[in-house]
């Protein structure tokens, strides 16, 4: 009997486990892009559709040796922004037209993955991009060819987690979505579903001439 009980208290406890957190989007990829995307490719199993594998933000700063002030609030804000610390970059080689030498700091970088990326990337989406001036989308050029995808953004402001009042200057940032896409438009198609802004591409239209 007290066996019996001890085992029912483990299937009760077992039943009663906290479920495992996960992002909205992480979800959304799960219950409905996987399937969307194999519907749209005919993809032979779900192991092969693309899936979104990092973001990368890099935020570069001309004046990171002299300025050392300005340096630490890039990181700081870069912090902030992607809820993770960033690293310092350096630069691979002397460039006299802006008189930096090899080794010095030009910037700081961050690359997302897991469940940071997919809060990162619903922040992104939802609240940052649509704060940016005369926001129209964003191109659906910027494809690399190998299926990422890169733009810019000209103000850390458009991020909520930036209080205005407290920035040292206005500042621009890159950010890069890498993807396991083999395609570039397996890539456009990924993230759209994601609700991502990417202008629509033309539709090509055969036009027949009239005989």
């Amino acid at each position: 009997m007290a066996e019996a009980k001890k085992t029912k208290k483990a299937v009760a406890k077992k039943k009663e486990a906290p479920k495992v957190y996960s992002p909205s989007l992480r979800t959304m990829y799960k219950d409905q892009i996987l399937k969307a995307m194999q519907k749209k490719f005919d993809y032979g199993n779900a192991m092969e559709v693309p899936r979104v594998t990092s973001i990368s933000l890099n935020m570069g700063l001309g004046d990171a040796k002299t300025n050392s002030k300005n340096l630490e609030s890039a990181i700081s804000e870069m912090t902030l922004i992607s809820g993770q610390k960033p690293i310092v970059t350096k630069s691979k080689k002397d460039i006299s037209n802006f008189k930096i030498r090899k080794g010095w700091p030009v910037g700081c970088k961050v690359t997302l993955r897991s469940n940071m990326m997919f809060e990162f990337l619903e922040r992104l989406i939802s609240i940052a991009l649509p704060r940016t001036r005369d926001f129209r989308g964003l191109s659906f050029k910027s494809f690399d060819g190998r299926g990422n995808y890169n733009f810019g953004i000209k103000e850390q402001i458009i991020f909520t987690e930036i209080e205005y009042d407290k920035i040292e200057s206005i500042r621009g940032l890159n950010v890069t979505i890498t993807t396991s896409a083999k395609t570039d438009d397996e890539a456009y198609q990924l993230l759209k579903l994601f609700g991502f802004p990417l202008r629509d591409k033309p539709v090509k239209q055969d036009v027949e001439e009239a005989a």
